[in-house]
């Protein structure tokens, strides 16, 4: 009952506020007909990427983990007309898909897919760097070296972004045996210390389950 109650609260605010065209719609389904898993974000979740890189002005992003491009979409629209996205994604079914996704939109433009390990990628980016929004959606044992390198990567008013941390409220078991979860809170524990990040954590639930993302702003 909670989780329907949950989802008809989103498909009811999702209805009047989120504007999910026919390239998203079709990006959700070919991911789920290529048999990736159900991962990518939730459309008022899209939509917070949105306008979170839209407030920030982001003129250059960065995702790490692309899986059908369905989050990339949302991210590239907020770019201007020559704003740039860099995508790493490490399976290439996943970046198969995302591909022909992201052309189905007409961001092939914006949006550039690298194929790869992201820690073998990200050195490859600092001179394309400073990126405004860095977006980290991948394996979470490997959060704690992602933003090692988002810190790299970025500058004094870029937003960082760490999805699902929250796994269900496992996240506050210290003594868990799940590698997702210990990366989770290594990540979040290297928020709390640097100096240069003022952070919140969000508890998110809705049609995706029981989750929540961490927002990051890097300062002076």
């Amino acid at each position: 009952m909670v989780q329907q109650t949950w989802t008809a609260v989103d498909d009811y605010f999702d209805g009047l506020l989120v504007e999910e065209d026919e390239a998203l719609v079709a990006a959700a389904a070919a991911t789920e007909t290529a048999g990736l898993p159900a991962h990518h974000v939730a459309p008022n979740q899209g939509k917070l990427l949105n306008l979170l890189a839209r407030v920030r002005g982001a003129r250059r992003i960065l995702e790490i983990g692309t899986l059908g491009g369905y989050s990339t979409i949302w991210l590239a629209r907020a770019l201007p007309a020559d704003g740039r996205l860099v995508t790493l994604e490490v399976d290439e079914r996943c970046a198969d898909v995302a591909a022909a996704n992201i052309a189905r939109a007409g961001l092939e433009h914006v949006v550039e897919i690298r194929r790869g390990r992201a820690a073998e990628l990200l050195p490859g980016l600092t001179g394309e760097a400073p990126f405004d929004l860095v977006f980290i959606d991948a394996d979470k044992p490997s959060n704690p070296a992602y933003l090692e390198w988002a810190l790299e990567l970025t500058r004094p008013g870029s937003v960082i972004i760490g999805d699902n941390v929250v796994r269900d409220g496992a996240v506050v078991d210290a003594d868990s045996s799940d590698p997702r979860v210990q990366g989770v809170r290594r990540f979040t524990e290297l928020i709390s210390e640097h100096p240069q990040l003022t952070a919140t954590a969000l508890q998110t639930v809705g049609s995706k389950g029981y989750d929540g993302l961490i927002l990051a702003l890097v300062t002076d």
